[in-house]
């Protein structure tokens, strides 16, 4: 079985690199990749106990670009991790996650919502090559009485058009891909159905991009078949996994469980034979 969406404590996920490299053991993959938001500190702590459990860990990201004012997040696989552009390019993509998680605190001071960002930030800090976003706000104001989930500190504050909400600065698509090529990766474009910026597709797959996430477990059927169909139009390779974060307001049921959304064996070679392909 085949995951290439999993998440980290390095990032927004709950489970450490060792613990979530056991689960991924327990659950019956055999290939995954961890793809924590704009750091690869996680998949790299991962890499040992991976090897010792026989199983493969492909090397992989989720970077956050920036197009009209909104998040659009690109994957990148087979990267190489310790590729000095790349790295300086994430110290920077996680700079401004720290300047944006301060200016999100302010707003909501104005709101009359005082969070301390001291031991949040203290935490991040600790842990070298560690990001920081929304989710920590978002776990802190539940922490703190504020609201009673997760869903709850982003449908009130965090979300957009809320008093916490602040618009990220970044970089647009273009560059992400163009930064994961130098790296050796692949690049797909994250949840397509949730990004909702299907006129685009097709301009940033001239511009690099090499696949969609058509597997993903905020897709239904219907997105899915449809976001096939987009990939073999534009020529793109197909990924997928469930976007596994370890949250405990997850439901049981939740097709976001490791493993709950698998990408096929046939697809993944695919996928990455667009590394030698795009060398080549």
């Amino acid at each position: 079985m085949i995951d290439l969406h999993l998440h980290t404590t390095a990032s927004d996920g709950r489970c450490a690199p060792a613990d979530l490299v056991a689960r991924v053991h327990a659950a019956a993959v055999t290939t995954f990749a961890i793809t924590d938001h704009d750091t690869v500190a996680g998949s790299v702590e991962a890499r040992p106990h991976a090897e010792q459990l026989g199983l493969t860990l492909v090397p992989g990201i989720e970077v956050t670009a920036v197009w009209g004012g909104r998040d659009v997040h690109v994957l990148g696989y087979w990267i190489d991790v310790a590729h000095a552009p790349l790295q300086a390019f994430l110290e920077g993509q996680r700079a401004r996650r720290v300047e944006r998680l301060h200016a999100i605190g302010a707003a909501l001071q104005r709101a009359g919502v005082v969070i301390d960002l001291a031991p949040l930030l203290a935490d991040v800090a600790a842990r070298p090559g560690a990001s920081i976003g929304r989710p920590t706000m978002a776990r802190a104001l539940v922490d703190a009485g504020h609201v009673a989930s997760l869903q709850d500190a982003f449908d009130h504050w965090l979300g957009e058009g809320r008093p916490g909400y602040v618009p990220r600065i970044g970089v647009p698509p273009e560059d992400v891909c163009r930064v994961i090529h130098a790296a050796g990766g692949v690049a797909s474009l994250a949840h397509p159905g949730v990004t909702r910026r299907d006129e685009m597709i097709a301009t940033w797959a001239q511009a690099g991009l090499d696949a969609l996430e058509v597997f993903h477990s905020d897709h239904d059927e219907t997105a899915a078949t449809r976001y096939l169909a987009r990939a073999h139009e534009l020529g793109l390779a197909v990924s997928g996994g469930s976007d596994f974060h370890g949250d405990p307001e997850s439901s049981p049921r939740s097709r976001r469980v490791i493993g709950g959304v698998a990408l096929p064996d046939p697809h993944f070679q695919l996928l990455r034979a667009r590394v030698p392909e795009r060398a080549a």
